[in-house]
């Protein structure tokens, strides 16, 4: 493809020989590690590694053009100035791949909690009314009925239209983190849905604050088609304020809540049977009845369900299909042996997240709660000691561990643990193998062991026992009983 395609909607800020535009580029990364003979190099700044420190390492593999955002005097190849790299990237590899938004019905989902179990859903239901269906997200990525790894819950922009361009599915379902909309992942895109699931204290590490982090999420909106449609959750005050923005700039816009002018509502949910609830579709009434637990999970069934609607399936096939979906590895797991406590495994690590999880266990009978959980280094400081105040007024025994480190020392954050537990109401246990070990020798039948933060996720450190996740621990102390 030749350079000026791929610059197309590209915007240069220096000036260049213009005989450049007909050099014929082979491929575009902007890892200078995977550059050949030929390729295109885009230098990103990044958080730890700046891409314009490799031009050189890009030009010795054979690079015939670098796009970058400094000033760079190259020899022989052009270099092209862009105001932000990332954004170049994503219309790049839309260029690249020639990708179109046409191709499939395309759905975003945004929210601090929820995306992953709604991405599920959705993918249940519209498969076994036998539409194919791509899913990129935090546990994994499929395309075209294949598995593939999962780095970040929304995947980086030339990866992407690499798989869309590949991609022969119905359906393609996008995780869209605050992360990714600030970064322009998913720039280029134009959706036929767009989800807003919920908006909780959290990544106030990267957004100045909570007003910003809302703006960030809100601007996945923007990326409707023009007949596309909006599905917001209004029980969540944020998306009560994004519904009403929405609803003030003329957008097509549906949402679950209260309000006489929402669309569903969510009624007669009973808390000793957290898996049922009944939702009202204007004058249709539905049963929900979810293998599932938690009201938030019925949260994410209806957010599912309005959206199914909006693809014009049938209220009752998807109320079929709800009731069969089996859950998401990692969240709100359940593991279950005789005579013993009953476990899950969650990816909670917000206070509401927190809520959700030890307010089911206690609904549905727990008789103590063990809560094992740790802070991640390096993020959102400002979380903690909400998390920390519900865990402790939900559970009857708070286990504090490690999380991943991310940089911090080993001996930083179990100072970090102390210096939060006062009055010391927690046990500290900084290795977390051994900090479930411990809840688990404590536990009785009858009791709940609540593990969050990580749920699939592999642990990014050794620990005493010789396992990579929270499930592997928990089987394998099943295993040595």
């Amino acid at each position: 493809m030749k350079l000026s395609q791929l610059l197309e909607n590209v915007i240069a800020y220096n000036n260049f020989d213009k005989s450049f535009y007909d050099i014929e580029v082979e491929g575009v990364s902007a890892n200078s590690a995977e550059i050949g003979l030929n390729d295109l190099f885009i230098a990103i700044s990044g958080f730890q590694q700046d891409g314009h420190q490799y031009i050189e390492n890009a030009i010795a593999a054979g690079a015939s053009a670098v796009v970058g955002e400094k000033e760079m005097d190259l020899l022989n190849i052009p270099y092209i100035k862009v105001s932000n790299s990332r954004l170049a990237l994503a219309h790049i590899a839309k260029n690249f791949y020639q990708t179109s938004s046409k191709k499939h019905t395309i759905i975003g989902i945004t929210g601090t909690n929820g995306k992953t179990t709604t991405s599920f859903m959705l993918k249940h239901i519209l498969e076994n009314v036998g539409l194919s269906c791509s899913l990129f997200g935090t546990i994994h990525n499929v395309v075209n009925g294949q598995k593939l790894p999962s780095v970040n819950t929304t995947i980086d922009a030339l990866e992407l239209h690499r798989h869309l361009s590949n991609c022969q599915d119905d359906v393609v379902i996008i995780e869209v983190s605050s992360h990714g909309l600030s970064q322009f992942r998913i720039d280029g895109i134009e959706f036929d849905y767009c989800l807003f699931t919920n908006l909780d204290h959290d990544h106030l590490d990267y957004h100045q604050d909570m007003d910003e982090y809302f703006s960030v999420k809100s601007t996945l909106f923007n990326k409707l088609k023009p007949e596309g449609k909006g599905i917001i959750n209004s029980y969540n005050s944020w998306g009560e304020r994004l519904f009403r923005s929405l609803q003030n700039n003329g957008q097509n816009i549906f949402a679950m809540g209260d309000a006489e002018d929402n669309h569903l509502q969510i009624t007669r949910y009973k808390k000793n049977e957290p898996g049922i609830a009944t939702i009202f579709e204007g004058d249709h009434q539905y049963q929900l009845k979810l293998k599932i637990l938690g009201i938030h999970n019925v949260y994410n069934a209806a957010m599912a369900f309005l959206t199914g609607r909006k693809l014009n399936i049938p209220g009752e096939i998807i109320i079929q299909s709800l009731q069969t979906f089996q859950g998401v590895p990692g969240r709100f797991e359940l593991i279950k042996q005789p005579k013993e406590a009953t476990v899950v495994i969650d990816y909670a690590h917000t206070s509401e997240a927190f809520f959700n999880c030890l307010s089911t266990a206690r609904e549905l009978g727990a008789k103590r709660i063990f809560h094992v959980f740790g802070f991640r280094g390096n993020r959102d400081k400002s979380k903690r000691i909400g998390m920390l105040n519900i865990s402790y007024e939900l559970s009857d025994k708070v286990i504090l561990t490690l999380d991943d480190l991310n940089q911090i020392s080993y001996e930083k954050m179990v100072e970090i643990l102390h210096g939060v537990n006062s009055p010391s109401k927690a046990v500290i246990i900084p290795d977390r193998t051994l900090a479930i070990r411990y809840a688990k020798d404590e536990a009785e039948d009858g009791d709940w062991i609540i593990i969050t933060g990580k749920g699939t996720e592999k642990y990014k450190q050794q620990f005493f026992l010789p396992t990579t996740t929270d499930g592997e621990t928990i089987r394998f102390l099943h295993s040595i009983d």
